[in-house]
């Protein structure tokens, strides 16, 4: 990609790229695009819209039955607990958001040109939520919400698309020290995830950098599940976009999704004290395994 950026540049004047990144203001550069999008939609004709349309891992349809997924979703918001508000999400999300608050490259995000990017993860989005109501006054803060991404790295293999749907929980409080908030965090998380897996629940942590919050998983977290919790000591996955501790989540052997401690709220809040929590899982891969 970066290949072709520079040789479409150095096609267009001196200056051009100065002037687009930095020298309109975002409603000029809005306007500039919105004229250009309209005049190459309008050379579309009907047979290469039929052509991306098989063709475009973007837009071609999930396999998954929507009838058997929407039960999933059923019986994940049945089992939350009251204490997580539900968040109906946009399905896009101000522009930066997953560079800015997780650090991910912008060339893996479905960028718009109304200075948004289409959502590709609900766990920043609902960071973002938690931050507001944090900063709002409340003591603390868990939410959830179901929603379907889109991711433009590259997917290869079965079974692997551009898009999917993702059930996620994020809780931050204020720290208390001594790691109890997080064990009180860790707790609710892994309780719901265990109820809506039942016992087929495979959870895990790994312990990436070395705190008080491992104390508390073995006198506090573990004890307060019906379920066992095992330590992933061979993880290296994620080691730099968690921070401290990560979860897995499995069930019967397949892997459904991870969370973990990130510093999200902490970074757009601008207090070290801040914690977050964050957990999900992929509700077609759920649905697959439930049939």
């Amino acid at each position: 990609m970066g290949d072709v950026s520079e040789r479409v540049w150095a096609r267009l004047p001196e200056g051009s790229r100065e002037a687009l990144v930095d020298g309109l203001s975002p409603s000029d550069l809005q306007s500039v695009l919105l004229d250009v999008s309209r005049e190459r939609a309008a050379k579309v004709t009907p047979a290469r819209l039929l052509q991306r349309w098989q063709q475009d891992r973007f837009v071609q349809p999930s396999p998954t039955d929507p009838r058997q997924l929407v039960k999933t979703q059923q019986r994940l918001w049945e089992a939350l607990p009251e204490r997580f508000a539900g968040v109906e999400l946009s399905p896009v999300t101000p522009l930066g958001t997953s560079s800015v608050v997780s650090n991910i490259n912008q060339h893996q995000v479905l960028s718009t040109i109304r200075s948004t990017e289409v959502a590709s993860d609900p766990t920043n989005e609902l960071a973002l939520e938690a931050a507001v109501r944090r900063r709002a006054g409340q003591a603390r803060v868990d939410l959830a919400t179901c929603q379907r991404v889109v991711r433009a790295q590259a997917v290869e293999g079965p079974g692997m698309f551009a898009h999917f749907q993702l059930f996620v929980l994020v809780s931050s409080a204020r720290d208390t020290g001594s790691g109890r908030t997080e064990a009180e965090l860790l707790i609710d998380h892994l309780r719901f995830w265990h109820d809506v897996l039942g016992d087929g629940a495979e959870l895990s942590f790994t312990t990436f950098t070395p705190s008080a919050v491992r104390e508390r998983i073995d006198d506090t977290v573990r004890p307060a599940l019906k379920t066992d919790l095992v330590e992933d000591t061979e993880r290296t996955k994620s080691a730099n976009y968690y921070s401290g501790t990560a979860l897995g989540i499995g069930c019967d052997g397949a892997d459904l999704g991870d969370g973990g401690f990130t510093t999200w709220t902490a970074d757009l809040l601008g207090d070290a004290k801040e914690r977050c929590l964050t957990s999900c899982i992929s509700t077609e891969r759920l649905t697959a395994i439930s049939a």
